[in-house]
């Protein structure tokens, strides 16, 4: 087996990769999960599946429609009360 693991300032193992060694380990699939830890600590929210720059991001459910407010002032789409959807840059 082959594996990657990205670990936090904090010295925690944020994210573990596990690959057969018949495999070749996806680069972009690495630096996504990267900057979706990186959105995640900086801004509170999520990256969507593809990670694409321009594509919506998920409102962290830990928080408050209130906090969520401050940060994104125009709303954002509920899909579901825990899945809240909102344009990138408008919360960064």
């Amino acid at each position: 087996m082959r594996a990657v693991f990205l670990i936090g300032p904090d010295k925690k193992i944020k994210a573990m990769l596990t690959y057969p060694t018949t495999s070749w380990r996806n680069f972009g699939e690495v630096l996504r999960l990267l900057d979706s830890l990186q959105l995640t600590v900086n801004s509170r929210s999520l990256h969507q599946s593809t990670g694409g720059e321009a594509e919506d991001v998920i409102i962290v459910p830990s928080i408050s429609d209130e906090q969520a407010r401050e940060k994104s002032p125009g709303g954002w789409k509920a899909l579901k009360p825990y899945l809240r959807i909102v344009p990138p840059p408008a919360f960064f």
